[in-house]
């Protein structure tokens, strides 16, 4: 379905309940986004709905309005099972959707419950005895409940999918097909995705009858008109990439803002980095408990931190409404990651940058995110010492201005006069700037960092993407030898567990300390693959690998000299 932006429809043309008129006026929400003007219409008429559009942009009443139109009084619910259950990939998200449902139907006695893993599931189970309305869960901690038999959706009349890509990504297809199969034939299906990858569209042709289809690009700019993500990127040898960050946001000046990392280490590391140049930073990764992430995230959204650094799966879901960058500390491994990563910024109509930091290699990959987002990210050049001390008069000069409109002045009027008996009034003002320019409390930064000569990667130099090509064309060239110094691993899942390289470089790069470049070719075959990792790594990789899971599944891992070779497909 093809969606006019100029759509002047208001939320009362939708013909919604009085009750959530008078919610979503109360919370000043004046018209509808384009994705709810799609969507609302064939959800109230019971349609089945597949949805594309990005973070941001509405999606949550898009889907809970419609829900809390059928809800029925309070005197026919009972304690029987929830009429509507939302799936989200993240606690957080969990939690935001809830509140979100809670606000609009606050009128209508709208029973809403959040159910994720890091909360006492004690509380979950009273609430679920007593009766709930809607439930949004995060698909382990549903189908614990539904083992249990705490949770039942024998009458569930709605189910919606938020954020589906994000939820396969994480390796919940298996939990996602076992909630489905405890789930009336009869039920509307609902699925949010801010990309459309094969997974999803096979998931919509299994659980969705004859859907509504419904695609809302980024908002793209009219002629002329500057876009509301500001998206650039800034290529930097690694050994700069900290110094070339702390620069960037010494002259960007960001309210708030997320910085991506790919590590654990990473994050922890790069915090301390930056609060030692006097940022006020948080970490934020999957090592923490849910009260240390709830902690963090309530102090960014408070205020009192203005830098969160994170790895991707903790910053999911995330909504934070005075963010206004996001920086990718690497370029992401895929282009919808770095989709759901510049979707955090530019929400509601207000502006944002993302901003990218590049090595060399990495150039190409750029080139790979602009082909397939259809959006230029243009090379710029690293601030210079002059740059950053200009920025910083900029924003003395600023913060002098707005202290000289707000007035109220003169009881400093006396220092002012009687040192003008004693030096030239311009001399006064120039060392009252001096000390307002040193008060900033910014540190000294009088390196320069070395700038890096564009230049395109030759053809035969041997991308990540390249070497990885035999997914695409066949089974891997077992008999060729390893890279010097390198061990071939094997690892039993392949296309048709859905493993890509990034797959593999994450689950590897996540669970040990080797970084995504020092991993070398990979090769993908039907059930099994072939990576390469140092020597002296490749015990603590195959213990990892086989303490964890790749893209949700546990797999064989073994030296390949030690497996049995499967017959060429």
């Amino acid at each position: 379905m093809n969606v006019d932006e100029t759509d002047t429809t208001t939320f009362a043309d939708l013909a919604l309940r009085p009750e959530l008129l008078a919610a979503l006026s109360s919370l000043g929400y004046e018209e509808p986004t384009p994705i709810q003007r799609a969507a609302i219409p064939p959800l109230l008429e019971g349609k089945d709905l597949l949805g594309q559009a990005a973070t941001g942009t509405g999606k949550t009443a898009a889907f809970a309005l419609p829900i809390l139109q059928r809800l029925r009084g309070a005197a026919e619910r009972g304690r029987g099972g929830p009429m509507a259950l939302v799936l989200v990939p993240t606690r957080e998200l969990a939690v935001q959707v809830s509140e979100a449902i809670h606000r609009y139907g606050r009128d209508l006695g709208a029973r809403v419950l959040p159910i994720y893993g890091g909360q006492p599931i004690t509380r979950q189970l009273r609430a679920l005895e007593r009766g709930v309305d809607v439930v949004v869960a995060t698909p382990g901690r549903a189908l614990d409940h539904i083992g249990r038999r705490t949770l039942s959706l024998g009458a569930l009349e709605i189910m919606v999918l938020d954020e589906a890509d994000e939820m396969l990504d994480m390796g919940f297809a298996e939990e996602i097909e076992a909630i489905f199969a405890e789930t009336p034939d009869s039920r509307q299906t609902v699925l949010f995705s801010a990309t459309l990858p094969q997974r999803i569209d096979r998931i919509a042709r299994r659980h969705l009858r004859d859907p509504i289809r419904i695609q809302i690009d980024g908002k793209s700019s009219a002629a002329g008109e500057t876009p509301l993500v500001r998206q650039s990127a800034y290529v930097v040898q690694r050994a700069h990439k900290a110094a070339a960050l702390g620069r960037i946001l010494d002259v960007e000046s960001p309210a708030a803002a997320i910085v991506f990392c790919r590590t654990r280490d990473e994050v922890d590391q790069l915090t301390e980095t930056l609060n030692g140049r006097g940022y006020r930073a948080e970490a934020l990764h999957g090592g923490m408990s849910q009260e240390q992430r709830d902690r963090v995230i309530a102090r960014v959204r408070g205020g009192t931190a203005d830098l969160l650094v994170a790895t991707d799966v903790a910053a999911r879901g995330l909504d934070i409404d005075q963010l206004t960058h996001v920086v990718n500390y690497d370029v992401p491994s895929s282009p919808d990651s770095y989709v759901h990563r510049i979707g955090r910024v530019g929400r509601a109509g207000r502006e944002g940058a993302a901003i990218t930091l590049a090595e060399p290699r990495e150039h190409r990959m750029l080139k790979t995110i602009e082909r397939v987002t259809k959006r230029p990210i243009s090379i710029e050049t690293l601030p210079t010492v002059a740059d950053l001390r200009a920025r910083r008069l900029e924003l003395t000069s600023a913060a002098l201005r707005e202290s000289l409109l707000e007035g109220d002045l003169d009881g400093f009027r006396v220092v002012v006069e009687s040192l003008a008996d004693e030096f030239d009034v311009v001399e006064v003002a120039l060392a009252a700037v001096k000390l307002a320019y040193e008060a900033g409390g910014v540190p000294a930064d009088d390196e320069e960092i070395p700038q890096v000569a564009q230049r395109p990667e030759p053809e035969a130099s041997g991308s990540r993407e390249q070497r990885a090509r035999p997914e695409q064309t066949g089974a891997p060239r077992r008999g060729r030898a390893p890279s010097g110094g390198m061990t071939r691993l094997f690892v039993g899942v392949g296309r048709e567990a859905g493993i890509r390289p990034q797959d593999l470089v994450g689950a590897i790069a996540g669970e040990t300390r080797l970084s995504g470049r020092e991993i070398g070719a990979i090769e993908i075959a039907q059930r099994f693959s072939l990576v390469e990792v140092p020597d002296s790594a490749a015990d603590e990789v195959i213990a990892a690998l086989r303490d964890s899971t790749v893209k949700g599944r546990r797999a064989t891992v073994r030296r390949e000299r030690d497996a049995s070779r499967p017959t060429r497909k």
